[in-house]
């Protein structure tokens, strides 16, 4: 099945290489069965991978990715020939780090133990851009580190590396979080000695984030914890504090940084200033007013007008070259790679296994609404990028990353069934 599925996903990205590039010229493009022989191979060395280091591993997760970064490189090549070659180099990354977490973490729970080594090393990472000799400040916000010929943005692994902090602190302390000792506002909450840790950790994460000007991943990470101590506990108490904390600090947000006012201004009223704050959100809106149902065709529309049209505002793109229709496959192949993540974590029996796969889950789908949101003006944009589709390196390898966690929690799962009469109860509302 998988095979069959990134067979497709090789055909359909070529396919619609072929039409961008039929839009510049008249005749077919002498690169096209060259693309299609090095997709294929690729595609076809990534399924071997999988089926020789995770054979019982879930068959619809590298499909779904092969097609979204397909797709996503199609229209960056097509938007910016320069961007294109870069993006292919990170995409055998992505490709290469993906093989060796395969290989490297062949049983995810050994992980849990070093639980505050992990919390460590997420920092650390978060901490780099700040560094006076190595961080840069790209777009004001100082979230990109130079290693001489690229710069990489450390905060995209971090948050891998944090999601397993918190599964490993979760699954140790679960019990006592879920008891309550107090009440403050109304709210019953667990004993501080246990809760403290972990509110100090997100805390100084959030803080350092918030220094770096990387409002959109504190927004992500915040999420984050929020989802992973509803799932670990199943109270209701959690996401309702979580969100009062969003909305205070939404506010102060607001309060304290001008381009969080001007974002907002923006998402409110993009043509009360349509030739600064507003432009990139009013010209998304026609873009995506142009492609009407069906699209303009690929390489037909003018996309490229669009500030950050290969990062922030690629979603935009698709809609006016591809439409409503093409909009649509592209949030239903993200749909179902949640569903797909979801469900490995329902079927992991290990309690660690469960909960990393469904934070990881849970941020890959939240950071999709929130960039899909800011296109289409029903959120404030935030500055993410659309996952495996948008250019970037840092992002595209760290995704590629949970990727293969997902792969290799999936195969671990169904490996021990015959020997776990079922999965712990205790979570996911079970």
């Amino acid at each position: 099945m998988e095979l069959t599925l990134l067979i497709g996903a090789g055909l359909l990205t070529t396919a619609a290489f072929g039409l961008a590039a039929l839009a510049t010229r008249s005749d077919t493009p002498p690169n096209v069965i060259p693309f299609l022989g090095l997709v294929l191979g690729l595609l076809g060395t990534a399924h071997v991978v999988v089926r020789r280091l995770a054979p019982m591993a879930e068959p619809t997760l590298l499909p779904l990715v092969a097609f979204l970064n397909g797709i996503g490189y199609v229209m960056i090549a097509r938007l910016n020939e320069n961007f294109a070659g870069r993006q292919s180099v990170w995409t055998l990354a992505g490709l290469v780090a993906f093989a060796t977490t395969l290989v490297a973490f062949r049983d995810i729970r050994r992980l849990e133990q070093y639980r505050y080594l992990l919390a460590l090393t997420g920092t650390a990472l978060l901490l780099l851009p700040l560094l006076p000799i190595i961080g840069q400040e790209i777009r004001g916000a100082r979230i990109w580190i130079s290693l001489g010929l690229f710069t990489i943005q450390p905060g995209e692994f971090a948050k891998v590396v944090l999601t397993m902090f918190l599964a490993g602190y979760l699954v140790d302390k679960r019990e006592l979080l879920t008891i309550s000792t107090r009440r403050v506002a109304g709210l019953h909450v667990p004993d501080l000695r246990h809760f403290g840790p972990l509110g100090l950790a997100v805390a100084v994460a959030l803080l350092v984030m918030v220094a770096e000007r990387d409002l959109g991943s504190s927004l992500l990470f915040f999420t984050l914890f929020v989802v992973m101590m509803y799932l670990a506990t199943s109270r209701l108490a959690y996401v309702l504090g979580g969100f009062g904390f969003f909305m205070a600090g939404s506010v102060v947000a607001y309060q304290m940084f001008g381009h969080v006012q001007r974002r907002v201004s923006a998402w409110l009223d993009p043509f009360a200033d349509v030739n600064d704050s507003g432009f990139q959100v009013a010209e998304a809106a026609f873009a995506m007013a142009d492609g009407g149902l069906l699209g303009t065709g690929l390489g037909e529309g003018t996309p490229d007008v669009i500030p950050a049209v290969t990062t922030d505002m690629i979603f935009a793109a698709i809609g006016e070259e591809l439409g409503l229709v093409g909009a649509a496959a592209i949030l239903v192949c993200f749909m179902l790679f949640v569903g797909a993540g979801f469900r490995v974590a329902m079927v992991a029996s290990d309690p660690f296994e469960k909960l990393v796969a469904g934070g990881l889950t849970a941020l890959l789908g939240f950071q999709v609404i929130v960039i899909v949101g800011g296109v289409t003006r029903l959120l404030p944009l935030t500055g993410v990028t659309l996952p495996f589709v948008s250019y970037g390196g840092s992002s595209l390898v760290a995704n590629y990353v949970i990727l293969a966690i997902l792969i290799r929690i999936s195969d671990s799962a169904v490996r021990r069934q015959p020997v776990t009469s079922s999965a712990d109860p205790t979570y996911f509302g079970q």
